[in-house]
């Protein structure tokens, strides 16, 4: 490690990995209560489009790729909710729409190379710049202060639509906010795991948490833990042996998921167990006629 950290693009990349890992999660919980698993994939194609228009303008390609995200997200949850077309149909149109443009533009920009777009595709943490940091921060900043001051009702908003909207609330406008703190949390992630593979790095810290608890707080802790341990784990383990940071991440989350499901399954069966002991102790012997306080046959 101590070598790792005498490495001034190590260092950035450590700090976008302890960004991204920590951000990640947080908005994934969201999605996973509302069953919107796959809307990170879909948003990251559309951030590809961003990309390219960036490099199409000669501007900042991140900064591009979080206004298109963030445009793309809204589109989505429009077409969701006023054209009444399933979650998964509006997905696909993100998918086929985000990729094709991605690719449109990328190939006009000018002095782009397939290097350039798989940096994006697939991450490459090793290129983050010091202003690539800064607007990590900026953007896990606003994530992080809208899921903070709209937490309650974006959770009331996650279990039931309909009690949030019986409860008052602007259900339209919070699951916008949703859309759009997803879109931002894939562009801050892209640099780090890439487009294609930022989605794993919001759903699968969650799935391996929920393994552990049932409460949504502790839940939400867990997955933050771990996404951030699977980010520096990954990170580590790639420069040591010299692999593509974004899929060692991903890997090492999907260990930890695994890992999970085998301690959530051993404690669970620890429980039931117990449950099991506690309730037979009370219980009358095999062949006997149970009886009541008075002394007479329970009915």
């Amino acid at each position: 490690m101590a070598e790792m950290l005498q490495l001034d693009f190590m260092r950035r990349a450590l700090m976008a990995a302890v960004l991204v890992g920590m951000v990640a999660p947080v908005i994934g919980t969201f999605l996973v209560q509302r069953r919107l698993a796959l809307l990170g994939d879909g948003i990251g194609h559309v951030a590809l489009t961003g990309v390219a228009l960036g490099f199409l303008t000669s501007t900042s390609p991140v900064l591009t790729a979080a206004i298109v995200a963030a445009l793309g997200a809204v589109l989505i949850e429009l077409v969701r909710v006023r054209a009444r077309t399933s979650g998964d149909i509006a997905l696909a149109l993100l998918f086929y729409g985000g990729i094709a443009g991605g690719v449109l533009l990328i190939g006009l920009a000018p002095g782009t190379t397939t290097a350039t777009l798989t940096s994006y595709l697939f991450g490459s943490v090793s290129t983050v710049s010091g202003g690539d940091i800064a607007m990590v921060a900026v953007l896990a900043a606003l994530v992080l202060g809208t899921v903070g001051y709209f937490g309650r009702e974006l959770f009331v908003l996650c279990q039931d639509e309909e009690v949030a909207r019986a409860h008052g609330l602007p259900v339209r406008l919070l699951s916008l906010i949703v859309a759009v703190t997803a879109a931002l949390t894939v562009v801050l992630s892209m640099r780090v795991v890439g487009v294609l593979l930022v989605s794993a790095l919001m759903v699968v810290p969650v799935a391996a948490a929920q393994q552990l608890s049932r409460s949504f707080r502790i839940t939400l802790a867990l997955a933050v833990a771990i996404g951030v341990v699977s980010a520096l784990g990954g990170l580590s383990t790639a420069y040591y042996a010299d692999v593509a940071p974004g899929a060692a991440i991903v890997l090492l989350t999907l260990a930890v998921f695994a890992a999970a499901v085998a301690v959530g399954y051993l404690v669970r069966g620890v429980r039931g167990s117990a449950r099991r002991t506690r309730g037979g102790e009370g219980a009358p012997a095999p062949g006997t006629i149970p009886q009541t306080e008075q002394g007479g046959v329970a009915p």
